[in-house]
């Protein structure tokens, strides 16, 4: 394994958005291709094809989704989160799967790619990634992608600023999760 390698580290993105025009899950996909084209290894993740229970604080975590997914999360060195923002906060199927994964999170690299209605709520992300860092000591990423309505055109991503922020933000968590995972190692 070289730590220098992209190919070394794995980068996990997860689309938490349960909607089927899903404008979070355009940004996924504009991350996803991002990395591929630097040499990373992604695994994409869709919450709509894996379906989750709600965490109850029992049964839940036994759910074979779950124990599948806490285990991918560990895997990996970093995770990117598309979101879907409403009313003023990440999606309650986000929070779900925080709950129910738990400790697969800790030490992770965690960046976010968020989408939204409009742009009153760009700060809403911010008590998530509290929680993260607080419950998990994951590393955030300390800027993230947000874009409303406006930056996507016919079921994709059309503006130009916006794909270039995906692409850097998909870039420095892979290179965030390649030096924790290094300093963690030592």
């Amino acid at each position: 394994m070289n730590a220098n390698d992209p190919a070394d580290h794995k980068i996990l993105l997860v689309s938490t958005s349960l909607r089927s025009g899903s404008h979070s899950r355009i940004l996924a996909g504009a991350a996803c291709r991002a990395l591929e084209s630097a040499g990373h290894p992604v695994e994409m993740l869709d919450l709509r094809e894996t379906p989750l229970p709600l965490c109850d604080g029992g049964a839940a975590y036994r759910d074979p989704n779950v124990t599948r997914l806490r285990a991918q999360i560990e895997a990996v060195d970093a995770v990117l989160l598309a979101l879907p923002i409403y009313n003023y906060d990440v999606s309650a199927a986000a929070k779900n799967l925080i709950e129910l994964t738990g400790d697969g999170w800790e030490n992770k690299v965690v960046g976010f790619l968020c989408a939204a209605g409009g742009s009153s709520s760009y700060m809403s992300v911010m008590s998530f990634a509290n929680s993260l860092m607080l419950d998990f000591r994951c590393v955030i990423v300390p800027r993230f992608v947000y874009a409303t309505g406006d930056a996507f055109a016919d079921g994709e991503l059309s503006d130009r600023e916006i794909l270039s922020r995906v692409g850097d933000l998909a870039i420095t968590a892979a290179r965030l999760g390649a030096g924790v995972k290094a300093q963690l190692a030592a």
